[in-house]
């Protein structure tokens, strides 16, 4: 047996235990063998981290701007430059293939720092004359903002939210997911190694219920990011609200994946919707779970479709023929499964999949399930209604135009939507009538990080990325100043 790995949280630019000397296990979703231990942290590390952030703020948020970009800059010529050990360990972590990690987790980060390095060098302000005054604003850093993060991408969506807090001048303390802490651990020697100040980063592990619930109800925090669940997001907007705390947050979705008959049905197009409904095991929140597809196409859709899923490998992370890999926990992994059993009580009838996959040698014990088709179920069944964040997709025929808007529209969620069809003015048509944060039209995860990221509905609440997100971690100040 390997040699257990003891992870550190990351504090006023130290690597230390907890001060309670609390573990977590960390296991390998492939294998489902425990391989490390991070901190279970509680409100004393956490106060010790708002108090180093703190003490950082003044110099940090003076620092030029264009010197705050180099730090981020650096920090990513570094990351690249272990770019294959970050995917490894992403991959072991999470259950995700290498080659997914590799092609899409890592690269991202990377763009995530330069890009929020860039464009905080651009950041411009407003500026208003009227009749005998002129009006600018300044936006001025907050000071000490928390940036929690998911497991389904954890260096991806951890960056995602630090860079933009950086790079506008405020000092973070983050929490990642404790179920896949290992790239935030590898991450803050990284920054480390890059000369970044004691204090501007703080990396505190643990788990939700004692090291989020500590960090969310600190006063010393000023603004608050979170991805994950809608039921977690609602708990901290509960504990941020009687403060007046900034809040920014992402949460879950049920999107539909809208299919007209006149859509273009090239290996290309095929391979987006195999990809959008599958990939990273179906854990993304903006997999297209919902397939709506226009009845007069049905039947050939439905046979091509599950044709191409069967054929799609669920295998070793580390093989690269596998397409999909582990589910991240055991307890997912158990929600999954009992959510497949739920379809079957609602009539739902499993075109494909269905079953776990037990697989031989060192997977042996991991949490693997079949890619999972299934069909015969209204819109308003639980299975069309939960956000069950696996490898599970529903088809559901639609007639016309108004009855895909209408079955798009009809859950509690709004993060992503994607449709598919030839004709551009419907294209244009659906996409506004469609009550979702972000529309993609005969694509799917083309991304812009200059673009507003977010959803409505229980997806969400704010925006990310671009201008939002260093408007969001920024205070507006009107200036007014008479001519007169």
């Amino acid at each position: 047996m390997s040699e257990i790995r003891k992870l550190a949280n990351y504090i006023d630019g130290q690597l230390c235990p907890p001060q309670g000397r609390r573990w977590l296990d960390v296991f390998e979703p492939a294998s489902g063998q425990r391989f490390a231990e991070c901190p279970d942290s509680d409100v004393g590390d956490i106060g010790v981290a708002v108090q180093a952030a703190q003490r950082a703020f003044p110099a940090w948020s003076a620092t030029p701007i264009a010197q705050r970009a180099q730090f981020l800059n650096r920090i990513a010529d570094l990351l690249e430059a272990r770019l294959e050990e970050f995917a490894q360990a992403e991959s072991r972590d999470s259950g995700k293939p290498v080659a997914l990690a590799r092609r899409l987790d890592i690269p991202r980060a990377l763009s995530n720092l330069r890009f929020f390095a860039a464009a905080a060098t651009q950041f411009s302000s407003e500026a208003h004359a009227t009749d005998g005054a002129i009006n600018y604003t300044l936006r001025q850093p907050l000071g000490t903002v928390a940036c929690i993060s998911p497991w389904n991408l954890p260096l991806y969506l951890f960056t995602w939210k630090i860079a933009p807090a950086l790079a506008t001048g405020n000092t973070v303390v983050a929490k990642p997911s404790e179920i896949t802490p290992l790239t935030a651990a590898m991450f803050a020697q990284v920054c480390m190694d890059a000369g970044l100040p004691p204090g501007v980063l703080n990396i505190v592990h643990g788990s939700g219920q004692r090291t989020g619930q500590a960090l969310i109800g600190h006063s010393g925090i000023r603004a608050i990011s979170f991805t994950g669940s809608t039921r977690t997001g609602a708990a901290i907007a509960a504990v941020a609200a009687p403060r007046f705390v900034k809040l920014s947050l992402e949460m879950g979705g049920k999107n539909p994946t809208v299919v007209f008959a006149d859509w273009e049905a090239n290996e290309a197009n095929w391979a987006t919707l195999l990809r959008s409904a599958f990939s990273n095991q179906g854990q993304i929140c903006l997999c297209g779970s919902r397939l709506l597809v226009q009845r007069s196409i049905y039947e050939n859709f439905k046979a091509a479709f599950v044709e191409k899923v069967r054929a799609l490998r669920v295998g070793d992370p580390q093989d690269p023929a596998s397409d999909l890999g582990a589910l991240v926990s055991q307890a997912h992994f158990d929600k999954v499964m009992g959510h497949i059993a739920l379809a079957r009580e609602e009539g739902g009838t499993i075109l494909c999949g269905g079953d776990a996959v037990r697989l031989e040698g060192r997977c042996a014990g991991g949490w693997f399930v079949a890619p999972t088709v299934i069909e015969g179920l209204g819109a308003d069944c639980r299975t069309n209604q939960e956000e069950i964040f696996g490898p599970v997709a529903t088809l559901i025929p639609f007639d016309g135009e108004d009855e895909a808007v209408a079955l798009a529209n009809a859950t509690n969620y709004g993060l992503a939507a994607s449709i598919w069809t030839s004709n551009l003015k419907r294209a244009h048509r659906v996409a506004a009538r469609l009550e979702s944060g972000i529309v993609w039209i005969n694509c799917w995860l083309k991304r812009d990080l200059r673009t507003p990221f977010g959803g409505v509905k229980q997806s969400g609440v704010g925006r990310e990325g671009g201008v939002d997100a260093l408007r969001f971690f920024t205070e507006a100040k009107n200036v007014c100043i008479d001519l007169e």
